[in-house]
């Protein structure tokens, strides 16, 4: 008989609280936790796998300095955020000939670990991370979404400008790291047609018509839980991200009904088990108008003031169906 699930895996970097505060509540409740860093395989991480013979589904162990788990124990995976993958070698061909065997095998057998339950699975991530699928997925389960046009044709980015009399830029993705591995970011910004220019062409760029919004919602949804924190700029920011977040103020907030099935509809359809998702808030005299933006399928919650009770709702999930 295969053993009995007793561990929680977390793939995640060394360095990452957002993980450590899930990691803490599960510790509290007796529950073996191994944490893992893809990108440290070598003498810091070794694993052997085997398949066939009778058997239908991967068995071996992962091991690192500290713990020894066999992949059968594992009754469930919290897969935060592992660091880029990386190789010693001085030869480039031979660099990225490491890289993409370390993915394809290491990579490979943790997003396809027996009997497990993922949090969130990566290739659920990977499906839900594209804004043009989220913008497509949000407005077919109910909610309402900004005007939308995404494009590399300056004619029609200058139509949809003109017919517009305020819309905003904003890019799909952070910014790469540049020299030194310093962070860059482009945040959401108004345009007008007189900014648009040929250089647009050379990539896809996303424009919305602005929402004249007073306030945004930051809602984090953990199985059937949810959390909401209404967000206030001092400054009446468009984009509260590009400040001090030790300024903005967070008042808890109520989600409406029909905005709340919305968003298991959302989950539902690309297979997550958790979700933050970002709403602009518009007053109106009906009452307050939820605008869905987008949702980060792997984001960050730490910084929220509900953070410890968003942590134990994590342990919940991962816990669900087989931790006694």
């Amino acid at each position: 008989m295969p053993p009995t699930p007793t561990t929680v895996l977390v793939v995640t970097s060394l360095i990452d609280e957002t993980a450590n505060t899930v990691i803490r509540v599960l510790i509290e409740r007796e529950v073996r936790v191994v944490r893992v860093d893809p990108a440290d395989i070598g003498t810091a991480l070794t694993f052997s796998a085997h398949i066939g013979n009778g058997r239908d589904s991967w068995g071996g162990r992962l091991l690192t300095p500290s713990r020894d788990v066999s992949l059968e124990e594992i009754g469930a995976t919290y897969y935060r955020r592992p660091s880029p993958w990386r190789s010693d070698a001085a030869d480039e061909q031979v660099r990225q000939f490491v890289i993409t065997e370390a993915r394809h095998g290491l990579r490979g057998l943790l997003r396809t670990l027996p009997n497990c339950r993922y949090v969130n699975h990566p290739a659920a991530t990977e499906g839900a991370d594209f804004k043009v699928a989220q913008l497509q997925v949000a407005v077919r389960a109910g909610m309402k979404i900004p005007e939308t046009l995404v494009t590399n044709d300056l004619d029609a980015a200058r139509k949809f400008a003109l017919e517009h009399e305020h819309i905003i830029y904003k890019s799909f993705r952070g910014v790469p790291p540049g020299a030194g591995c310093q962070v860059g970011a482009i945040w959401t910004q108004r345009i007008s047609a007189d900014d648009l220019n040929g250089s647009l062409s050379v990539t896809a760029h996303l424009f919305q018509k602005e929402i004249q919004k007073t306030a945004d919602a930051r809602v984090t949804v953990v199985g059937r839980k949810v959390f909401a924190s209404r967000i206030t700029a001092p400054d009446g920011a468009l984009d509260w991200r590009r400040g001090d977040w030790r300024e903005l103020i967070h008042e808890p907030i109520e989600v409406p009904e029909a905005i709340r099935e919305a968003l298991y509809t959302y989950l539902a359809h690309f297979g997550l088990e958790f979700g933050c998702f970002d709403f602009a808030i518009e007053e109106s005299r009906a009452g307050e108008i939820w605008t869905f933006i987008e949702c980060n399928p792997n984001g960050q919650w730490g910084w929220l003031p509900d953070c410890d009770a968003i942590a134990h709702a994590f342990a919940d999930v991962l816990l669900e169906g087989w931790w006694p």
